[in-house]
């Protein structure tokens, strides 16, 4: 009983959590455009993805996070809301990183975003423009919660998804991914391991709060952190 009663408070913080992120993000906009120039000396350059129905504002604890460590960080502005395919969300950042010649790039991606970012480093990067990806809270074996969703958006996520099943039968571009979740994800019950990536399962709960836990930013900064 108790542990059902933490989870549905961890569902209401998760909402509450992700209402205000959305709010704040109309309300107050924040200018991309400072953030290709990184504060600090440079790093490799950060592309975000966002979840479905989300701006590039909601990772902006990631986003200050990442660009006060060095990195250049860009935002695909065409994603908009991310409601598109997965392959149409894979050819905007294609051609964002080609319009722009970005190479060595890290994709941060959050939810549909991580299944995007695989898309394109399996079908839409033959010149590896894209080094490696970090995905959080991404459905990379879908969610069984999407199969009851009428919303074709959000139905995609369910596991039996053409596109989610042909992802998951890619293997060759895990090993450049590191894979991160936490222990309760409302939407993704299963969690996001990805065989042959890093894999790495945090002491948070939530699929959007995550984003702003120290924890996950830790996690990020040290997936992104240089070779010793």
């Amino acid at each position: 009983m108790r542990a059902a009663l933490g989870r549905g408070r961890a569902w209401v913080l998760d909402y509450a959590y992700a209402a205000g992120r959305q709010t704040s993000g109309l309300l107050r906009p924040a200018d991309p455009a400072g953030y290709p120039d990184p504060a600090g000396p440079a790093r490799p350059p950060v592309v975000l993805v966002p979840g479905v129905y989300e701006r590039w504002q909601f990772l902006r604890p990631l986003a200050d996070r990442l660009h006060g460590l060095g990195h250049p960080v860009h935002v695909v502005d065409r994603l908009r809301w991310n409601t598109a395919p997965v392959r149409a969300g894979a050819e905007a950042v294609a051609a964002y990183l080609e319009e722009h010649d970005l190479r060595d790039v890290v994709v941060v991606a959050h939810s549909k975003g991580g299944l995007i970012g695989k898309y394109a480093m399996v079908h839409l990067d033959p010149g590896r423009r894209i080094d490696r990806m970090v995905a959080v809270a991404t459905p990379f074996g879908g969610s069984v919660y999407a199969r009851f969703l009428l919303v074709p958006s959000v139905r995609a996520f369910s596991p039996g998804d053409p596109t989610l099943r042909r992802l998951a039968e890619e293997l060759r571009v895990n090993g450049r991914i590191t894979s991160i979740w936490g222990e309760f994800d409302p939407h993704i019950p299963g969690g996001s391991r990805l065989e042959g990536a890093a894999n790495v399962e945090l002491p948070v709960q939530g699929h959007f709060r995550i984003l702003a836990s120290r924890e996950l930013l830790a996690a990020v900064e040290e997936a992104l952190s240089p070779p010793a």
